[in-house]
């Protein structure tokens, strides 16, 4: 089920209604039927995944939580049933053709019979974020960080609590499974501040993400069709397309547990404002980023290694971060680029904070640090070049080709723009109207850096408020896009 439909209009209303109604030791089942319908309303067959990693996770912590916290080595084989079966699901269905193929074009050219056949398998929908957030919890049961769930009702609504179950914040068991337990009233200012959320995770969604969609398909779809200010245009609004689609949708699911009562992680915190790619990885996807440091980086060491062995940990890092978004070299080759992108920094570091000094720079003005986030918003979207792109070669021609004849085709766009009826596969005004749009988010955002929108608009005279309210309904009801297309992080 889709946040941005109409099922999901008359779904939403109904379980909060629910779970407000009826006696609080009631309302996990309510939860947990709601969770799996809206799982299921896909493919019902997805769930059998589901229930099948949700059995194995629940047997182990709890064998697990039978041996004290010393005693690890009674612990470390329910770890590993617990670790290699979540992996092994997830290779299966998200992996195994890729490296399958792999092999077999490597064995051609080394002229070695190969014979694996190929799987018809569809990947269960977001099977990488609730493989990942049980992970966490049979590592954090292991280590003694939390104590096994013994109720297997609650902890099945753990593993597929409905509002992050497909696309996240992928959460910690430290975090939701005590909130699970709690008994939350109807709370007037909270279930607002929830839907206001919501309402504004929609308009990122519908209003821009969808709108933008449609010209960055048709560049990136048509990529030797085009060179120079197309791909420039394209690659930015991807940029901006991928980050209203996912974090709208972290923004409605943080907001309808709001509205229910629980507090779920901060997933995005205005990346685009970064002056640097270790910064703008504390701002995008945060639980992700989080979950990799704190289950991979600090268990390879670290940054407290040998130099070049940090190096090292924060490359792989961003390998497997990239490999986690799909089974496609071009992830792959974009997580790499992060990878490098940050062993670059930290290499060169000293020499950046010389050549500060030397030329007289204020850190702390404006223009320093309008370069710094201009800098860092360049190296992203360049890497979104082979994040968005279908294939290697496609990434290869788009990133060598965007600067191509830049003077000419700026002018063919421009007379394009101003004469002609239709750019980037839409016409015009879309265009604009697109521009206009992540302006209004951007100006948002900025304001967002001194005060919470949300609980200023709240003080506002009712007048007033509800005049925003009605604004953003007609904005929303005129210029949305109503396609009902999915997620993008649906595919991972």
């Amino acid at each position: 089920m889709l946040f941005n439909s109409f099922e999901f209009l008359v779904f939403f209303p109904t379980v909060v209604l629910l779970y407000f109604l009826l006696p609080h030791r009631f309302r996990w089942v309510v939860l947990l039927f709601a969770s799996y319908t809206f799982y299921m309303f896909w493919r019902v067959d997805y769930a059998i995944i589901l229930v099948i990693s949700t059995l194995i996770d629940y047997l182990c912590s709890n064998m697990m939580d039978r041996h004290s916290e010393e005693n690890r080595a009674r612990r470390k084989p329910w770890l590993w049933l617990s670790l290699l079966s979540n992996l092994g699901i997830l290779f299966t269905f998200k992996y195994y053709n890729f490296f399958n193929a792999a092999a077999r074009d490597l064995a051609q050219v080394l002229d070695l019979p190969y014979a694996a056949p190929a799987f018809e398998l569809l990947l269960p929908m977001g099977i990488s974020f609730y493989t990942f957030q049980t992970m966490s919890y049979s590592i954090d049961v292991y280590y003694g960080r939390i104590r096994a769930e013994k109720h297997f009702g609650i902890f099945a609504l753990f593993v597929t609590f409905f509002p992050q179950l497909v696309a996240g914040p992928i959460e910690r068991a430290g975090n939701l499974l005590s909130q699970l337990r709690e008994k939350h009233e109807f709370n007037y200012q909270r279930v607002t501040d929830g839907l206001k959320l919501m309402a504004w995770g929609l308009f990122k969604k519908v209003v821009i993400a969808d709108r933008l969609a449609v010209m960055v398909n048709q560049v990136y779809n048509n990529p030797t069709d085009y060179e120079g200010v197309p791909l420039i245009i394209a690659t930015v609004f991807f940029a901006f397309q991928i980050y209203c689609d996912f974090s709208g949708y972290s923004d409605i699911a943080i907001g309808a547990a709001q509205v229910m009562g629980f507090r779920l992680m901060e997933n995005f915190r205005r990346p685009y404002f970064s002056k640097s790619i270790r910064e703008f990885w504390g701002r995008w996807h945060i639980s992700l980023s989080t979950w990799f440091r704190d289950y991979l980086y600090i268990p390879l060491g670290g940054n407290r290694v040998l130099k070049w062995r940090w190096y090292y940990n924060l490359f792989i890092v961003f390998l497997v971060s990239g490999l986690w978004h799909g089974a496609n070299w071009t992830f792959i080759v974009w997580g790499a680029l992060h990878g490098l992108y940050q062993v670059f920094g930290l290499m060169t570091a000293k020499k950046r904070d010389s050549l500060v000094s030397l030329f007289g720079l204020n850190r702390n003005e404006t223009v320093y640090r309008s370069i710094q986030v201009g800098t860092t918003f360049s190296l992203v979207c360049l890497a979104w070049v082979f994040f968005r792109a279908n294939t290697i070669s496609d990434a290869w021609y788009i990133s060598t080709h965007m600067f191509s004849n830049l003077l000419e085709s700026a002018k063919a766009f421009a007379i394009q723009l101003v004469h002609g009826s239709n750019v980037m596969g839409q016409v015009k005004q879309e265009f604009l109207l697109g521009v206009l749009f992540i302006l209004v988010m951007e100006g948002v955002h900025y304001l967002q850096r001194q005060r919470n929108v949300r609980f200023h608009i709240s003080g506002f005279n009712p007048i007033l408020r509800w005049g925003i309210y009605s604004l953003y309904l007609l904005i929303f009801i005129y210029f949305g896009v109503f396609s009902s297309s999915a997620f993008i992080y649906f595919q991972f």
